[in-house]
């Protein structure tokens, strides 16, 4: 048989492909050469767990131990409100007005009585004078008498009833207008112009001078370990400062079962009212991991670090923190202890990358 004889054209072609061919069977594995790795040069430290106070976080918010819930003492609809939130009162300035139609009614119809009673004690009393005279001279009978002294007295009576209501109704119309308790600042309105108001219902926060609590509520399980007087260390974003239990009280919430527990701060802790705060009480003491502040980092949204591998190879792992205290923060979930950990250059380090240089703790 003649062997296949190729154009002269393709014959180049032909002798590239089997020269590549042969190349190729050098390799015996098929596998393309590994790429090393990118090398960052940063800090490291390994994680060990050490005996450490037990905390739990409850959260709360900073208030003035000197605030006041104003309400109306009338039901009626607000006429006018005449503050506004973060505005500055003094003691007695007007805060707002409840409309006093039904009032004024009332205070008219207590008047005509208080008159109508006034005019039925003049006449009993010049028949109460009258007949006294002529009982003395024998002109009217006892019982005579007797009647006309029950007249006078229940006179008296019903004036006395009737200035009474003049007086309670002429009160309530000075309750139209709601007064600032005490002075300071306006930090919560809860009604506006055309609500109805109604005896106990807040319708303002009025917040004056004084010391900063921070109140909440605590479990049972952490109730038997607040004591008044404890330091308790207060969280506020990264800043911590040092409370002190002011009042515990015994009786638990029906409800949510759990006990208020309010914390004085410190004159000069820097939070404003209305901050929202985290309390931590301790429980007791038991080992605790904890990392550098440094080594946290922030992916996609999650907060995690780098953990470096026995090959120095640095992988994203997702944690979960506790508290914070000084340079460390408490892990709850996500470590080890014996993980070595990138505190360093954490700009430069992602997934995969070898860490090279650094000084492990």
């Amino acid at each position: 048989m003649n062997p296949i004889q190729l154009p002269a054209v393709l014959r180049p072609l032909a002798f590239s492909l089997a020269a590549a061919l042969l190349a190729g069977c050098g390799h015996h594995d098929g596998a393309p050469p590994a790429v090393a790795p990118r090398a960052v040069a940063a800090a490291t430290v390994q994680l060990a767990a050490r005996d450490a106070t037990q905390r739990t976080l409850l959260s709360g918010v900073v208030m003035s131990s000197n605030q006041v819930q104003v309400a109306s003492r009338l039901m009626g609809y607000i006429r006018t409100v005449d503050v506004h939130e973060g505005q500055r009162v003094k003691a007695g300035q007007l805060l707002l007005q409840v409309d006093p139609s039904d009032i004024q009614g009332m205070v008219a119809q207590a008047r005509s009585g208080l008159a109508q009673a006034q005019a039925n004690l003049v006449d009993a009393q010049a028949d109460y004078e009258r007949f006294g005279n002529l009982y003395k001279a024998d002109a009217v009978t006892r019982q005579q008498w007797d009647g006309i002294q029950l007249r006078y007295k229940v006179a008296q009576q019903q004036v006395a009833a009737a200035r009474a209501g003049y007086a309670s109704a002429t009160a309530q119309m000075r309750y139209a207008s709601v007064t600032s308790p005490i002075a300071g600042v306006v930090v919560q309105k809860m009604a506006n112009p055309g609500d109805l108001a109604a005896p106990g219902r807040p319708l303002l926060v009025v917040e004056g001078e004084g010391r900063l609590q921070v109140q909440v509520q605590a479990p049972a399980e952490v109730w038997d370990h607040v004591h008044v007087g404890d330091t308790v260390p207060v969280y506020a974003a990264a800043r911590e400062v040092a409370g002190r239990v002011a009042e515990a009280v015994p009786v638990a919430d029906p409800m949510s079962h759990t006990h208020t527990v309010k914390i004085d701060l410190p004159a000069d802790a820097g939070l404003a009212s209305g901050t929202f705060v985290r309390a931590g009480f301790a429980l007791g003491n038991a080992p605790q991991l904890r990392v550098p502040a440094a080594a946290v980092v922030e992916r996609a949204g999650m907060r995690g670090v780098f953990v470096v591998d026995a090959d120095g190879i640095a992988h994203f792992r997702l944690v979960r923190l506790g508290a914070a205290g000084g340079d460390m923060v408490d892990v709850q979930a996500g470590l080890r202890p014996g993980d070595t950990v990138v505190t360093s250059h954490l700009d430069e380090v992602g997934n995969g990358v070898k860490i090279v240089g650094g000084q492990r703790g």
